[in-house]
């Protein structure tokens, strides 16, 4: 098929059905292991020059495709040139807590149905609606309970568990976290990792997170943030 002809059904069933995530079957779950970091992982805004990203950002995995190559979905929203990224900026607590839940308002959608979440990042456009992120005791989208946010650092290294990341798109919520809610990790879904300076405070945390079912089976979402941990 090609580029565009993929591209445009990709923006259409978008457009129409809508993101849509199960709970995985699978059994596995994360680990982390080290000294507990509670705070806030302030995220640097992402930024695009040419073909280069830096900082923050968001990508999607095609079905079937793989997080180190893809193929990805290209967002026609994107203020990148490579337009598979998507930058993400901070929201008004400046990035992701741990030790604690970023919850989503109520209502979480607006009238055109853009999500309005905005604690951890500002909202993204992506399709020409706005998708918003939170976490929340109960995951919206299977109303399961899961643990806060989680990140652990040893010898430079982080580990982490985000179980509870839930993302608000066009009418839908879908879970995002990883691993998934009640521990798995399905396809394509890798638990959080990362870097941390423990002098200055930098980090970079990355994981992702497979669409379980629905019109948009095994669709990954990629996460990357960069940025600076402080301490509560």
């Amino acid at each position: 098929m090609k580029r565009t002809a993929l591209h445009a059904s990709v923006a259409l069933g978008v457009i129409a059905l809508g993101l849509s995530a199960c709970s995985s079957s699978s059994n596995h779950s994360s680990s982390t292991n080290g000294s507990a970091l509670l705070g806030t992982f302030h995220i640097t805004a992402g930024t695009c020059s040419g073909p280069t990203v830096s900082g923050s950002y968001f990508r999607m995995v095609q079905s079937g495709g793989t997080v180190a190559s893809g193929p990805f979905v290209a967002n026609g929203d994107s203020t990148c040139s490579t337009k598979t990224y998507s930058p993400l900026s901070p929201g008004t607590d400046g990035g992701l807590t741990t030790g604690s839940y970023q919850t989503q308002p109520n209502p979480p959608f607006d009238s055109s149905k853009n999500g309005v979440a905005d604690a951890i990042i500002e909202p993204v456009k992506f399709f020409a609606v706005n998708f918003a992120v939170s976490t929340n005791q109960t995951d919206p989208q299977t109303s399961k309970k899961v643990p806060a946010p989680s990140i652990a650092y040893a010898n430079g290294t982080l580990t982490g568990n985000v179980e509870a990341l839930s993302v608000a798109w066009n009418g839908q919520q879908f879970n995002q976290g990883a691993p998934k809610p009640g521990g798995g990790l399905p396809g394509n879904t890798k638990v959080l990792t990362g870097t941390y300076d423990s002098n200055t405070g930098a980090y970079t945390l990355e994981w992702s997170s497979q669409i379980v079912g629905g019109p948009f089976n095994g669709f990954t979402g990629v996460w990357h943030l960069d940025g600076t941990f402080s301490k509560k």
